[in-house]
């Protein structure tokens, strides 16, 4: 030691003692600043689900139970996740204005603090699917494959342009045009009404982000050949033809005749 404070020289022992105080300080205050980050995050997210509890009870209770475990007027929430909440409250669908054979979408009755409380609250009492994030919701860049998975899919009861049809008993597949991406993502994870459920295994998240391209496709690029006759299909095209072509060709002939005369 005195031969080091002869020379000026540090000793080695101390130049590692000073690096294990300042990885000890820097460790430190990174730990106490990620579990103060960490702390806030939770405690927000508890308020949040604490409200979303309250306007549960409130709104949703009478039919869904005061454990949301369902009743004879609601099925059970246990584990059908944020994105269900989001998609049916989001949409307007819930609450239901009167019984019927399927929820019909119509003005949203709360706002979007209010939707996000109420599927907060829901994620809490069982795994589910989340609500998607904007990111996820705009990856999708192959209109093509997308146009294919939604004609094998969804085309048999949305019809291929995505314009809607009848099912049976009163229900129906509604018109997806212009119709928020989220929700559109969420009713094929939740399997809302009578839709099945299009897990990650059925459909991959990039595939469904490739079929919300391809109704965004459509919802910006109407119809090339003309007049679509409300999009659906054979049916409304057939009775165009039956009933305005061959009346027109029925009324000339008709005409033409009687000029002859």
């Amino acid at each position: 030691m005195s031969r080091n404070r002869r020379t000026g020289r540090r000793s080695p022992l101390a130049s590692v003692a000073l690096l294990l105080i300042g990885l000890l300080a820097t460790g430190g205050a990174y730990a106490l600043v990620t579990s103060s980050a960490t702390a806030n995050t939770s405690t927000a997210a508890e308020a949040t689900a604490a409200e979303g509890e309250k306007l549960f009870l409130a709104n949703c209770a009478s039919c869904h139970g005061i454990a949301a475990v369902g009743t004879t007027d609601g099925p059970n929430l246990v584990g059908v996740g944020a994105a269900a909440v989001d998609f049916q409250v989001g949409t307007g669908r819930m609450p239901m204005a009167a019984s019927g054979p399927q929820a019909e979408a119509k003005p949203v009755q709360f706002t979007a603090e209010q939707i996000e409380a109420l599927a907060a609250y829901v994620a809490t009492l069982g795994p589910g699917p989340g609500i998607p994030s904007d990111e996820l919701l705009a990856s999708g860049d192959d209109v093509a494959a997308g146009a294919e998975l939604f004609r094998i899919n969804c085309a048999m009861c949305h019809n291929v342009a995505g314009a809607g049809g009848a099912l049976t008993e009163g229900k129906f597949a509604p018109d997806l045009k212009n119709v928020d991406p989220a929700h559109v993502y969420e009713a094929m994870v939740t399997g809302p009404q009578n839709m099945p459920v299009f897990n990650d295994l059925n459909i991959t998240p990039e595939d469904k982000a490739n079929i919300i391209a391809y109704l965004e496709y459509l919802n910006d690029n109407p119809s090339p050949g003309g007049l679509d006759l409300g999009g659906l299909g054979p049916v409304s095209e057939g009775l165009f033809v039956w009933i305005f072509a061959l009346g027109a060709i029925v009324g000339v002939t008709v005409w033409l005749t009687s000029k002859a005369n």
